[in-house]
């Protein structure tokens, strides 16, 4: 059980190293555009479905 538990973390710790690209991103500024692009997708896909939904519930009540 310690071993499992152990070995599930172990990915978590390895990941102490620093990223050059993030780095350069905030640097530069850019990690911002692609926050802002990642964003604009989800609130998209998030309308999208709220819609899709209200227009199957619609649907449904029709029948």
């Amino acid at each position: 059980m310690m071993l499992a538990t152990v070995l599930t973390f172990l990915p978590i710790f390895a990941q102490d190293k620093k990223t050059e690209m993030a780095d350069l991103m905030r640097e530069n500024g850019r990690i911002y555009v692609v926050v802002a692009v990642v964003l604009t997708i989800l609130i998209g896909l998030i309308l999208y479905v709220v819609r899709l939904d209200k227009k199957i519930s619609r649907l449904e009540k029709e029948n």
